[in-house]
């Protein structure tokens, strides 16, 4: 994957966290229970008599700006150090058990359910860099993945790289981060968080004898190896903000490091990289409309980093390299993107730039894969991916054609510059992840491997239906439904759950959730909102949804809602709706629209308390997001964003039945925020539907690290979704 493309999965685990788009293959501390072949559905029990909703303190703190004045009677939840505000969380975590305790036998089929359809022990397909075959393994009973490698064949002795189980033992979270092999293939640097706040520390293991050096650095966010095989680069975090503002060059075993660059422009991260070539050395700085790249020989790592393009006010550009020649991706004439060529230079000369892409209007050119003979330009276009090869020498492309209507197909694991078969993979919402390797000259495709589902899954018992709705405005906005056919009755509305993000110009992926089908198994549609703020359908798809047209994501949701409902796909009785991080404003924000329109919600590490957040720069993200939804210091920004703030338009009223799901150790969306907003809503709702507060005291935005785990909390999600909806079998 090239410079470019690297950028785009930073910004998004950044963004709106692994739990959104990992398909879940993990799967509780303890080893699972063994699996019957036969289970009997566990029938529907009565709720034990709830205890009474914990009621938060208050404590006024008055606000004022632009002649607004806010009173935040829950700010003290801030403060996590106070015993007090742990106490709130734990009360409210043993709430939520007296009121859906009951449900525990269902979880647990839940979970044995999507338990039942992985392959617990599994090996990735392996892929070939430098002389090695690489290969991630799982096995049955372990939280963790083992990455591993042999020597020049698969036959070879294994090698353990990394074995997250060693890592996490006696630890209740544990997360990788950056692995990066030294290019004589001896070294290893890797990054490692315990806590969830995605705080890594970065290692160093000699391949050849397990030895790990005693270099240890904080705070690592990104890392490159020089062609010397002793230096790496690697970028450090800021330790209030959280901005990737530092660049270092580390040398093995020194004692001291040598700071290269420091992005002062707090609107900016950086991040370092290297091309597939392996002949430079990248670092981007980045705000969500402007770049700036500096390049460096691999081979001279005491050199300079020379600036290629200065930043200029909303122009992107990603460098990737190809023998005597640079190309380069760039927004300079459209939103959308062009790709242009241009001879080797430290400095740009658009000059001499040649166009080889144009950019189009109905076309989002997201990157460039560069190999030796070819290059692969990924695009969207109508709300998919598209993956178009082009011969180097002659620049005549052609595609790689998709079989469906509607589907997810994505670069995948290329490592060699010199390699004549392109990896990606492919998948949709009935055909499990695919692994495809492509022969570029042949134009032939090997299915390397199909994620295994077990329990007898069959594709064709499930039906995938692409429709629109009619936005305020009068802007087709696309729905993406499954469902089992043989449980579908048209224009008999069932239970549905609809899903929603809508920001930061990331498109839903149409990709397959083995543990989606114990919600399609019981009756449920899924259905996706491919709302405006998000970039399903385009740069302008984002650019419309985003600063102050941020109502057209909620509108548009609202509409797709209202369509599903005209259509009889479901009714208000029947619709659930879920986000998360982002996706959690929306939440909150049509929940507050519209209530009566939802019988039940799942809001996720809910960024709720705009108002308090984007006022506060010492946070982390803040300052960097203001691209993204408005700087409320700036009056016209303030009061747009304070019209939809939910926590801040919260009234008196009744509401849906309401999930909230936090985690303590969460960096990207304080827990803070869900738990204010709960607190403060129990005081307003005049409803009897339950308003539950759940708090992962041991992770962070993604939630549980280990894959049972992760399973586990899915199936409690999952629990309150179906017997809001009279499900409970």
């Amino acid at each position: 994957m090239n410079n470019r493309l690297r950028s785009n999965l930073r910004t998004l685990l950044t963004m709106i966290g692994a739990m959104l788009v990992t398909q879940v293959t993990v799967l509780s501390a303890q080893t699972p229970a063994p699996l019957s072949s036969s289970m009997s559905p566990v029938m529907p029990s009565k709720p034990s008599t709830p205890s009474a909703p914990p009621v938060a303190k208050k404590i006024p703190k008055t606000f004022e700006k632009f002649g607004d004045k806010r009173v935040d009677d829950y700010f003290w939840l801030r403060d996590k150090s106070d015993p007090a505000v742990v106490e709130y969380l734990k009360a409210e975590n043993a709430y939520l058990d007296s009121v859906i305790g009951h449900l525990k036998p269902f979880q647990e089929t839940l979970y044995k359910d999507m338990l039942g359809r992985i392959k617990e022990t599994d090996d990735s397909v392996p892929y070939f860099m430098r002389g090695y075959w690489y290969i991630t393994k799982t096995e049955e009973g372990k939280q963790y993945a083992i990455n591993t490698r042999r020597k020049g064949t698969l036959e070879g002795k294994e090698e353990i790289l990394l074995d997250g189980n060693e890592l996490a033992k006696g630890k209740a979270f544990m997360s990788i981060g950056s692995m990066a092999v030294s290019p004589d293939n001896k070294w290893l640097a890797y990054s490692v968080d315990f806590t969830g706040f995605r705080q890594y520390t970065l290692h160093f293991k000699n391949l050849e004898t397990g030895e790990l050096l005693g270099d240890k650095i904080e705070r690592v966010t990104s890392v490159a190896w020089a062609n010397d095989n002793k230096t790496l680069f690697y970028v450090t975090e800021d330790a209030t903000t959280k901005r990737s503002n530092q660049l270092y060059r580390h040398v093995l075993g020194a004692k001291t490091n040598t700071l290269m660059y420091e992005e002062k422009d707090e609107l900016y991260d950086i991040g370092v990289d290297s091309t597939r070539s392996r002949a430079f050395v990248i670092l981007t700085s980045e705000s969500a409309e402007t770049t700036e790249q500096r390049i460096l020989d691999a081979n001279k790592p005491e050199g300079a980093f020379a600036v290629y393009a200065k930043r200029k006010d909303n122009i992107k550009y990603y460098v990737d390299h190809h023998d005597t020649k640079f190309l380069i991706v760039t927004n300079d004439t459209g939103r959308n993107s062009r790709l242009v060529m241009a001879p080797i230079a430290m400095k740009a000369d658009t000059k001499s730039w040649k166009e080889i892409i144009p950019h189009r209007k109905d076309v989002k050119l997201d990157g460039v894969d560069v190999f030796k003979d070819y290059f692969v330009a990924v695009e969207k276009k109508g709300g998919l991916p598209q993956l178009r090869v082009f011969d180097m020498k002659t620049m005549k492309p052609h595609d790689i054609a998709f079989p469906e209507a509607a589907y997810d197909a994505t670069p995948g694991q290329n490592a060699e510059f010199d390699n004549r078969l392109y990896r990606f993979n492919y998948g949709s919402l009935v055909t499990p992840n695919s692994v495809f390797d492509y022969d570029v000259v042949k134009r032939e495709r090997t299915l390397k491997k199909q994620q295994p589902v077990l329990g007898g899954y069959n594709a064709a018992d499930y039906q995938v239906e692409r429709i629109m709705a009619t936005a305020k405005d009068g802007v087709k906005v696309p729905i993406s439904l499954v469902y089992k056919k043989s449980m579908r009755k048209p224009g008999v509305p069932q239970p549905t759950l609809l899903y929603g993000y809508g920001s930061y110009g990331f498109a839903l992926p149409l990709a397959f959730r083995s543990s989606r089908l114990a919600l399609l198994d019981r009756g449920m549609v899924y259905a996706i909102a491919h709302i405006r703020g998000g970039g399903d359908m385009g740069k302008q798809w984002h650019d419309d949804g985003k600063m102050m047209k941020k109502m057209n994501t909620f509108t548009d949701f609202i509409s797709t809602a209202e369509h599903l409902i005209q259509q009889k796909y479901t009714a208000p009785s029947m619709l659930a709706i879920q986000g998360g991080s982002a996706g959690g404003l929306l939440m909150g924000a049509v929940t507050n629209l519209r209530p009566d329109l939802f019988k039940a919600v799942v809001s996720q590490v809910p960024f709720v308390d705009v108002m308090n957040t984007m006022l506060d720069a010492t946070l982390p993200l803040t300052v960097g997001e203001y691209l993204e939804w408005g700087n409320p210091n700036q009056e016209k920004a303030y009061k747009y964003m304070r019209s939809y703030s939910p926590y801040d338009n919260l009234k008196r009223g009744a509401y849906p039945a309401m999930l909230i799901e936090t985690s303590l150790n969460d960096s990207q969306v304080m827990y803070w925020e869900p738990a204010k907003y709960v607190a403060k809503l129990r005081t307003l709702k005049t409803d009897n539907n339950p308003l539950l507060l759940k708090t992962n005291l041991d992770a962070g935005h993604g939630g549980a690290s280990g894959r049972y785990d992760y399973l586990k909390e899915i199936a409690v999600t999952y629990s309150f979704v179906l017997s809001q909806l009279g499900i409970e079998k």
